[in-house]
């Protein structure tokens, strides 16, 4: 083994011990976690260019590695995600820094190997993935949690337009319904009561509610909702529009997926079964005409 090699290698295990250390390590305690998310709103407000401070540590250095519009960005995919706990936005930083560094250093020591040009190019990939991997994985769990918002919204607004018709108010409507739910939308709901009871005002926490979700059937519940607020419309009358509306909406949905299926179904179809038919059904007689021009 060349010394080339060796500190390649120990290059490798030290990144993959660094990776280790901050994708386990908490920051700093439970005073720093509060201080977290006492300050995520402030995360979102540097959004029009000012800088956020970076910190220290493995932390800090990612958070400077890392240009402003992409810690924007990032910070937008968590927000569409839910934010999950076990991946806030300095754990997301340093992983796009060291799994590239890991997939570089692997790469290189497989190119230093056999220096051809297809491990190349698959080198050049797989460190180009390594650096978009957290990103793809935060926006397959919006995708996920936008599809389980708009799957539980139309029986979360017959629940809360049956709250509202037994005489509770909307607030409360809103409670019973969170409490007894699960899932991202009794999440949202559950957040959006406590803003409210912190002295945040209803309307500032329905836009942060419509703000932070993914789903534009929410977005537009909500904003009818503060319009009702504002003209003095009847909530209960809302409720029941809006409910039978994403009813209206959710069976469409379900045409417009089954509809596609025979589309869908189309391609498969073409590429694996009729081939194998064909062989099956024509190949004896293609045989036999072959054995019959053969023979004259």
């Amino acid at each position: 083994m060349t010394s080339l090699t060796m500190m390649a290698t120990v290059c490798v295990a030290l990144a993959a011990l660094l990776l280790t250390y901050a994708l386990t390590e908490q920051p700093g305690g439970a005073h720093a976690r509060a201080r977290a998310n006492l300050e995520r709103g402030r995360q979102t407000a540097h959004s029009s260019g000012e800088a956020v401070p970076g910190g220290g540590g493995l932390w800090g250095a990612a958070r400077r590695l890392t240009p402003a519009g992409q810690v924007q960005r990032i910070d937008g995919l968590l927000a569409r995600a839910g934010r999950p706990s076990a991946w806030p936005l300095e754990r997301i930083l340093v992983a796009k820094v060291l799994l590239p560094a890991v997939a570089a250093t692997f790469m290189f020591l497989l190119v230093t190997n056999n220096p051809d040009r297809r491990l190349i190019i698959f080198a050049v990939t797989m460190v180009v993935l390594a650096w978009f991997l957290p990103e793809v994985l935060l926006y397959n769990t919006g995708i996920k949690r936008r599809a389980a918002i708009q799957k539980a919204l139309p029986d979360t607004l017959d629940q809360m337009t049956i709250a509202v018709e037994a005489g509770l108010g909307f607030e409360s409507a809103m409670a019973h319904v969170a409490r007894n739910g699960a899932g991202p939308l009794s999440e949202e709901l559950i957040r959006t009561l406590q803003d409210i009871q912190v002295g945040q005002p209803r309307r500032d926490a329905y836009q942060a509610l419509a703000d932070r979700s993914p789903e534009p059937d929410l977005k537009r519940f909500l904003r009818a909702i503060i319009q009702a607020e504002r003209h003095g419309v009847s909530v209960a009358r809302v409720l029941a529009t809006q409910a039978s509306e994403m009813r209206l909406k959710r069976r469409q949905r379900a045409e417009e997926k089954a509809m596609k299926i025979p589309v869908k179904v189309v391609f498969p179809l073409i590429l694996t079964i009729l081939p194998v038919l064909f062989i099956v059904v024509m190949g004896p007689g293609v045989l036999n005409i072959i054995d019959a021009f053969s023979s004259t």
